[in-house]
């Protein structure tokens, strides 16, 4: 009877680290929200990182450590944390600023390691803009492994989503 458990536990290790190795090479999750604000408002937002602590859903951790070098804000900018087990350690690097976008190298350091880029879009619709929050990167066989069993999407969508919002009630006021 042991030895049939056995043989079935390692069949089923095998089968989820077979499924993983299936997912795809790359992952991407975005969420959009239409704000009533154009553009300008809200690329200081976005392209200052000490304006993020007003609206990054990601500052869970009142004891986190923040640094900031490089330029004051937009390109060369650079936001470093480190922080309990929820927040982790990383940074990010403000690579381009356009009027339509501010892209980022984002590198994980803990829980995980991972590097990522992150991409806020502006759209403008009438009297409102359109922000589109992007993250994509590789997704490493670890994570393909975890993706079996969690939805990355869903997990850092949600975020997105409470980000946006408190992003939207920012720019809304000002």
């Amino acid at each position: 009877m042991l030895k049939i458990i056995g043989i079935a536990i390692v069949v089923l290790i095998a089968a989820v680290l077979a499924f993983a190795a299936t997912k795809p090479d790359s992952f991407r999750v975005q969420r959009t929200a239409s704000i009533q604000a154009p553009p300008e408002r809200i690329l200081p937002l976005i392209s200052d990182l000490h304006a993020w602590s007003a609206w990054n859903p990601f500052e869970k951790d009142p004891a986190m450590k923040k640094t900031y070098s490089g330029a004051a804000s937009g390109r060369g900018a650079v936001y470093e944390w480190d922080g309990n087990s929820q927040v982790g350690a990383g940074r990010m690097e403000i690579l381009d600023v356009t009027p339509e976008k501010v892209t980022i190298k984002l590198d994980f350091l803990r829980p995980f390691e991972g590097h990522n880029t992150a991409e806020l879009t502006l759209a403008p619709r009438g009297n409102a803009t359109d922000v589109t929050w992007a993250m994509y990167g590789p997704n490493r066989y670890l994570s393909k492994v975890m993706s079996v069993f969690m939805n990355m999407d869903t997990m850092i969508g949600k975020e997105f989503e409470t980000g946006l919002a408190n992003l939207k009630g920012i720019a809304e006021k000002a």
